[in-house]
Formats: C-alpha cells, structure tokens, sequence
C-alpha cells in the first residue's frame, strides 16, 4: 500500500499547549500519487515547459505559463513529471522562455493538485521558491540541468565535457552580428544605445561601421590567433564579439592580454604594449571568461580549430595568452548581473550554448 503524504498540520500536545509541525514537501512522484483537489507542497527539478499533454519543451522555450517537474534533474519521460500553471505573478520570475538559467532548478511549489494539459498537475499556485535555500549539500545549481554532464570532473575531463554541452548551436552570419548585439549589449539605462567594450562609452545603436566615433564588431579573441576570419563559426561567435570603439579596436589589433603598458588616449585605465592589452578593471573578469569560453567550444573537432590558451604574450597562431593573468582577472572582477543578462539572451535568442564560466566561475581553476 502505498504511503501518500499529504499536506497537514500535526498538533502535539506540550505542557499541555499544542505546537505546530512543519509539513513536509512531497517528491514529484508523491504528487503523482496524489488524487486531485489535494492542496500540495511539491519539491522538483525545472525539467522544460509543458505544450501539451504529450509534449515538454526542454530547450528553445516558447512559453512562459506552464513549468515541467521531476525528481530527475535530466528526466525525459513525461509520465514521470508532474505539470505546474503558472498564473501571471509567476511567469517573468520562473518562466522559462523569459528565464532559461532556471532549467535545472530545484523549487518548491504549493497549490492545488490538478490535472494540466490533461496530464497530472498542479494549478491555482500559492507560492513558489527555491528548495537552494535549504542547506543541502547535494542540491544541484540552478543551472545544472545544462551542465549535469559535467558533475563531478575536473582538469581534461571537465574540459571535455563542458565543450561536448556547448558544442552544437546556431552560428550566425556575419552581418545578422551587427543586430545580436545591438540586443546583446544594449544600454539598460538607454534602450537606444549599445556599450562599448573598452571604453564603456553609450552610444547609438546606429552609429556602427568602419569611421572613427562609430562603434564595431570587436573579436575578443582575434581573428588572426586562427585565422579564422569572419566565417562563420569562431567569427561570429558573440559570446566573444562585443561592441568597441573603432579607433580602440584599432589599437587592441590581435594583442595577448596581460598586465602594464602605456595608458590610452580614448579607453580609461586601459594600457597596452607592443605585445599585449590591458583592459579597464570593470571587464577584465569578462575578457578572461570570453577566452575561456573559446579555447573549451572550439577543440579541433568536426574540421573546426583548436583554440588553446598559454601563459605568454607575443603569441602567433591559434593560440592566445596570457593565461596565469586571465586567471587573477577572472577572480578580481566577478560575474556580475550584466554579464548573466547576456549570457541568458545569447542562449535563448541567438546561438542555444552558454558561457559555462558566466554560470560556474569555479570550472576556471577546476581546468586550468
């Protein structure tokens, strides 16, 4: 006989007062179990975006208004998940089409157990939240669904695992570039602007192309450490393209990136040499992750380059350092909000494929 644990509130009796007992959250499956018009507390992993009875979106999100549970973070079988509504006071915060970094996430629900779709669900929520909250020491990071191929591993490993997760996705032309990042790096504080790079100068979405003043299609890592152009593939790819200023762009030419040289007229607290680039503090962390990034998505697979990152400057070929110095940027200027916010709109607007160092900053020492 099965044991079904229902939503309740024991009463025991102390001294001959009665204290309140928490109620405990049920499993996916213990949901299931349950017979409709219960209310519920349900913990589960976000596993995709119910459509229909028969079908659960679990990438490419289209939808905001309904979430897909299971106790399996990587659960593909429909019958094992339980369907949650989501009213409109829930969709911007764990809709996945507006939030896709929640795929993976364990929470906890409560509302009335429902059918959804026809299939077994819960409707009229009350309240959702994170079960991250609670401590344990096995529960998986928001966004570990994406990256459970990678648990657990470390140096050549995780390396492996991580470029097989980001491998495939949607490579853009490289004109279609110009309005990705128009979205990419837009101004929060003026939607009508993009930020450079370098200099962190707004300036009109418009005002792109080859003049002095205007902004351009930076490749973080140059195109000539491969030479690879503008094809498409690593020259298009904008989890290393940004926005910068032409004559700056000009300057930064195919440099390595390290520590020192003469200050530049037009980028504040940006130094460089005949050898290497200094970025302003406010992006250093995100240089060193967009090189990151590289050298694990392109490994020499499928005809493609293998972009590998040394500990030198002066660098020729496909190859760029300097990597001990990405490290110490990497940890002086941390993940921050923005850096999340383009992460999230290239995975679900553009290419499909995450910065795995944006979402797990710790896989930097884990590898090199």
């Amino acid at each position: 006989m099965k044991k079904v644990i229902l939503l309740m509130v024991s009463l025991v009796f102390v001294l001959g007062g009665p204290i309140v007992q928490a109620a405990n959250a049920l499993s996916v499956q213990g949901a299931l179990d349950t017979s409709n018009g219960q209310d519920v507390l349900v913990e589960g992993y976000i596993v995709g975006v119910p459509v229909s009875q028969t079908k659960v979106e679990q990438n490419n999100f289209t939808s905001n208004y309904a979430l897909a549970l299971a106790d399996d973070p990587n659960e593909t079988q429909i019958s094992d998940m339980i369907f949650v509504k989501l009213d409109s006071a829930y969709r911007s915060e764990y809709g996945l089409a507006a939030n896709p970094v929640n795929m993976g996430e364990l929470i906890k629900v409560e509302g009335t157990r429902d059918d959804y779709f026809g299939h077994e669900g819960v409707e009229n929520v009350t309240s959702i939240d994170s079960a991250s909250d609670d401590g344990g020491e096995n529960e998986l990071p928001p966004t570990d669904g994406y990256y459970s191929n990678a648990q657990g591993l470390s140096g050549n490993a995780l390396k492996q695992a991580l470029h097989d997760i980001i491998d495939d996705h949607t490579e853009l032309s490289y004109s279609n570039v110009w309005e990705a990042l128009r979205n990419t790096d837009e101004d929060p504080a003026n939607p009508n602007n993009v930020l450079l790079l370098y200099t962190g100068d707004s300036i009109s979405k418009l005002s792109n192309g080859g003049n002095v003043d205007q902004w351009n299609r930076e490749h973080v890592w140059p195109k000539s450490h491969g030479d690879f152009g503008t094809s498409m593939g690593p020259g298009t790819d904008i989890h290393h393209l940004r926005p910068t200023d032409v004559s700056v762009n000009s300057t930064r030419g195919n440099l390595d990136f390290d520590n020192g040289g003469m200050l530049h007229p037009d980028a504040p607290d940006t130094y460089y040499d005949s050898d290497s680039w200094e970025p302003r503090d406010e992006v250093k962390g995100d240089v060193a992750r967009m090189i990151f990034y590289m050298a694990v998505r392109y490994e020499g697979d499928q005809g493609e380059l293998d972009l590998e990152i040394v500990d030198m400057t002066g660098t020729s070929g496909p190859v760029l350092g300097k990597v001990s110095v990405l490290k110490e940027w990497h940890e002086a200027d941390p993940v921050d909000a923005t850096e999340r916010n383009r992460n999230d709109i290239i995975f679900s607007d553009y290419q499909g494929n995450r910065n795995p160092f944006i979402d797990h900053p710790e896989y930097v020492e884990s590898i090199w």
